[in-house]
């Protein structure tokens, strides 16, 4: 159609990333809220981070369940329903203290734990749709550096929580009333997108002829390269992969240091440094700037790697490998910094290369998984993974509450060096037997 991009799909990456930029806000905001929820209901520390880590229980099963009914019945139906549930979640976060304090025996924990928990289960789908989405609309060459644009979400979302989350309260005066907002304003962000999105870029009007035809060649080269997809493999398949759950563990060491600091960064330095409201909202920054630009080097310096050496051990796994070594040197040290100027550079580095392989991760499940199960592995990964969204918080709470904050560093370097340790014996690839291509598994 006249006057349309040949490049349709790259809109539909930059919208995906949006839709999982709220997600991140949405989900991060509550930490900048710490200081009017603890008081309020009377929470001590550990409350607080049992609260935080309340998330992650939901967010495990939502995002198993994601995987494997985009699978089913396809990315754009799973986007729609639980995009809707998250926003609504996100409002009702408002209320959760007065809830539980009316209708769950006076315990506001209890109205906390029931939201964030709903809440968790409906933001957990996202990521595994965004890999089953990135599967369907991007060839292999480009995978690297597209699921990188989609997973700029976290450390931008992390980044924009801080001045986001402070700017709203301190607008309206009131901690519930930026919930309201952040959730209102992913419910139009979810109209909008689903105004544009469709499973395959096939059924999309907006999609040139020659953009289908190249997607559909890059499809073929993909099955003649590493085989066709066509036999649908159990979904216990994964865990008869070493590589995929030696990716997983690699993927969990990320993810805890992720919620580490998107949940405790704010706490730790109004009780360590003395920081208030005012400035929270740019030091709570800091530690993400660097990882909004080495997420998406990340996926360039992979995908360069495969061109060059076309190895996906070198390109996918020896890179992670490196930046978690040099991340768990980061961590080491800052457990044993004590000006603020030294903790938050330190921070800021380790994230930055924890940051650097987010897209190798999800890159290799679809390298390693069958087209028709890349949802339900991506799930399953994110499944693993994400035990670190609840683990993490949680554990903190009671380190710093036993051990001081520099315990919650040390735990941080132990978790990045297990996953750097799982990552060098992880060997990309599809190594199930499937059948030979035919016309229907070159147009999945």
């Amino acid at each position: 159609m006249k006057g349309q991009s040949p490049r349709y799909r790259y809109h539909i990456f930059v919208l995906i990333m949006l839709m999982a930029l709220l997600n991140y806000i949405d989900r991060g905001a509550i930490s900048y809220a710490a200081a009017s929820i603890l008081p309020e209901y009377g929470f001590n520390k550990e409350d607080w981070g049992a609260l935080l880590g309340y998330f992650g229980y939901g967010y495990i099963l939502g995002a198993l369940c994601g995987g494997i009914l985009a699978d089913r019945f396809g990315p754009r139906k799973v986007w729609m329903v639980a995009g809707g549930a998250w926003s609504v979640f996100e409002i009702s976060t408002a209320f959760a203290g007065d809830l539980g304090t009316a209708l769950a025996g006076g315990s506001a924990l209890v109205g906390f734990a029931t939201i964030r928990i709903l809440f968790g289960f409906s933001e957990g789908p996202a990521y595994s749709v965004i890999n089953k989405s990135v599967g369907n609309w991007a060839t292999a060459k480009e995978r690297g550096f597209v699921v990188s644009v989609g997973l700029l979400s976290t450390p931008l979302g992390a980044l924009l929580t801080a001045p986001i989350a402070v700017g709203l309260q301190t607008l309206t005066g009131n901690w519930r009333s930026m919930f309201i907002i952040l959730g209102v304003v992913s419910l139009l962000l979810l109209v909008f997108f689903m105004r544009r999105f469709t499973d395959h870029p096939d059924d999309n009007p907006r999609v040139t002829q020659a953009e289908r035809e190249f997607l559909r060649q890059g499809r073929v080269e993909q099955l003649r390269t590493h085989g066709s997809a066509e036999t649908i493999l159990p979904w216990w398949g994964f865990f008869q992969n070493k590589n995929l759950i030696l990716n997983a563990v690699g993927y969990f060491s990320f993810v805890y240091v992720t919620f580490l600091l998107l949940s405790w960064t704010p706490k730790y330095l109004q009780d360590e440094f003395h920081y208030n409201m005012s400035s929270l909202w740019y030091m709570g920054m800091i530690p993400w700037v660097g990882a909004c630009f080495t997420v998406l080097l990340g996926g360039k310096i992979s995908d360069w790697l495969l061109r060059r050496t076309g190895s996906l051990v070198v390109s996918r796994s020896c890179l992670a490998a490196a930046c978690l070594l040099v991340t768990t040197a980061c961590f080491v040290m800052v457990s044993q910094a004590h000006s603020v100027f030294g903790v938050i550079a330190l921070m800021t580095l380790a994230n930055a290369f924890n940051a650097l392989p987010n897209s190798v991760y999800w890159a290799i499940v679809i390298d390693s998984s069958p087209t028709n199960r890349v949802g339900t592995y991506s799930g399953l990964t994110h499944f693993i993974a994400n035990t670190a969204s609840f683990i993490a918080p949680m554990l903190t709470g009671y380190l710093t509450a036993s051990y001081g904050y520099s315990a919650m560093f040390t735990a941080a370097a132990v978790a990045t060096a297990i996953g750097m340790a799982a990552m060098l014996m992880v060997r990309p690839g599809l190594r199930q037997p499937t059948s030979a291509p035919t016309a229907r598994s070159v147009m999945e």
